[in-house]
């Protein structure tokens, strides 16, 4: 049995997009492989919403959040999440470029994690409207740990610049 078994389970909240294929298909696809996996629960989802996309012209972004519990430690998580990626049909050609689905780790409860492959709290969800609104629909209350303010707070900032722009 390994170590991560006797681990105290913490609230994760992953971010979901998908912008190739059947993306409704690809978010309950990779809902369904994330409970499927030893040391993950999932507990809520938002709803998923269609954002314009970062980076190269492509297609519209389906987004979402997922809550999860997990056991796992966070490189461990991160590996993981690739791996359904991965068998979810992801490559990795070209940055921001289309995907079938991108998971990626945003908060770890009220952890800061700084690793080779890893940051969380993830550093783009202040500047991210197809974060903040999926994550405050779950958790409108949940303080980002570098920051101090709650998700509502971040949201209501980055919509007061957008409108002042």
């Amino acid at each position: 049995m390994s170590l991560e078994a006797f681990r105290p389970a913490e609230v994760v909240y992953i971010g979901f997009g998908s912008n190739l294929g059947d993306r409704e298909a690809n978010f309950h696809r990779a809902q369904e492989k994330l409970q499927a996996t030893p040391g993950i629960e999932v507990l809520r989802c938002s709803a998923a919403r269609e954002y314009p996309p970062m980076g190269p012209p492509q297609p519209d972004y389906l987004n979402a959040v997922i809550e999860i519990r997990t056991t796992l430690e966070p490189e461990r998580l991160l590996s993981a999440l690739q791996g359904v990626e991965k068998e979810l049909g992801r490559t990795r050609d070209v940055r921001w470029g289309p995907r079938t689905v991108d998971l990626d780790i945003l908060f770890w409860q009220d952890r800061i994690v700084e690793a080779e492959r890893l940051s969380v709290p993830h550093r783009g969800v202040p500047e991210r409207l197809f974060v903040l609104e999926p994550l405050a629909e779950l958790s409108p209350g949940l303080v980002d740990p570098r920051s101090g303010r709650t998700i509502s707070q971040i949201l209501a900032a980055l919509r007061s610049r957008r409108a002042n722009a």
